[in-house]
């Protein structure tokens, strides 16, 4: 069974700890505060100008002034404050976020990432992400393992134009978690009912195995 976009926000969500200031990323990431702890403080930051976001309001709840830099109407949790662009990428800028959650469309084994074009398609920009990744420690990638052709997106060398070099550390697919490390990917997690073989299978890149993989626990 591979995970859906929830089952991969809910794994990458056992990553957040007490205390992290987080940036989520457009698409899977941005669904990663509907399921971290309630016991740990955590504070959710967009590079529109938002700290302290919360799990997508419910519907007819919706504020079509609170939103996040995708443009999806969000919740705020007490204490949330909002500020300019200049502040927001201070923060990130300034090495504040503990940990940021992307998208991309392709991850090479060195941990360079493309998310933010396709050659010939119409594009609004990189936005944030090339701030996010050129700042952060710890990145981790939310991501479907192959494109619509079944084609991997996990590559020895991405074809997109790159949005960061040697960042990434960690990817979390519909089939696996891996690590990004000594120019490899290593496999620490499986999906549910999905086998090391078919991992193998949808993954261009160097995929380092060691023992047995346990599935994972969401």
């Amino acid at each position: 069974m591979t995970l859906d976009k929830n089952g991969i926000a809910k794994r990458i969500a056992k990553e957040v700890k007490d205390g992290y200031y987080v940036n989520l990323g457009i698409g899977i990431p941005t669904l990663v505060a509907n399921f971290v702890r309630d016991d740990i403080e955590v504070e959710f930051q967009s590079e529109n100008g938002v700290l302290g976001m919360g799990p997508f309001p419910f519907e007819g709840d919706e504020d079509a002034d609170i939103i996040n830099a995708g443009k999806q109407t969000i919740t705020t949790m007490p204490g949330a404050s909002f500020f300019d662009s200049a502040t927001s990428f201070g923060m990130i800028r300034g090495k504040h976020v503990h940990l940021t959650i992307l998208g991309a469309m392709e991850v090479a084994e060195n941990g360079d990432i493309a998310n933010w074009k396709i050659p010939g398609k119409m594009v609004k920009g990189m936005g944030g992400a090339m701030d996010l990744v050129a700042s952060a420690d710890n990145i981790i990638v939310a991501m479907m393992h192959t494109n619509k052709r079944g084609e991997s997106k996990l590559l020895k060398k991405c074809s997109l134009p790159l949005t960061g070099v040697g960042c990434v550390t960690k990817v979390v697919t519909n089939l696996a978690v891996l690590e990004v490390k000594d120019n490899t990917f290593h496999l620490l997690e499986r999906a549910p009912g999905v086998s090391v073989e078919e991992i193998q299978k949808a993954t261009e890149g160097t995929l380092v195995v060691n023992g047995e993989i346990p599935e994972m626990i969401l």
